[in-house]
């Protein structure tokens, strides 16, 4: 998986899917209802392009912080 890079407006917060099971990734959709899991809220400090975590383990979320690339080698 490869994050996804998404253009984002200052001040605007974002619901980042920490479930994997939104259609719209990286952003949430309500798929996790029935689940323990629930999005998380992000808002942008500046506007501009942000890459969004799409493998979910990352240790900044909703931020990728490369660790998809670490997965691939498990």
């Amino acid at each position: 998986m490869t994050p996804i890079i998404q253009t984002v407006t200052e001040g605007q917060t974002y619901w980042w899917c920490a479930c994997g099971k939104s259609a719209n990734q990286p952003f949430c959709d309500g798929s996790h209802t029935g689940t323990a899991i629930e999005p998380r809220p992000w808002q942008a400090t500046r506007t501009g392009k942000v890459a969004f975590c799409t493998c979910k383990r990352t240790a900044t979320p909703p931020l990728c912080d490369g660790t998809h690339t670490q997965l691939a080698k498990e």
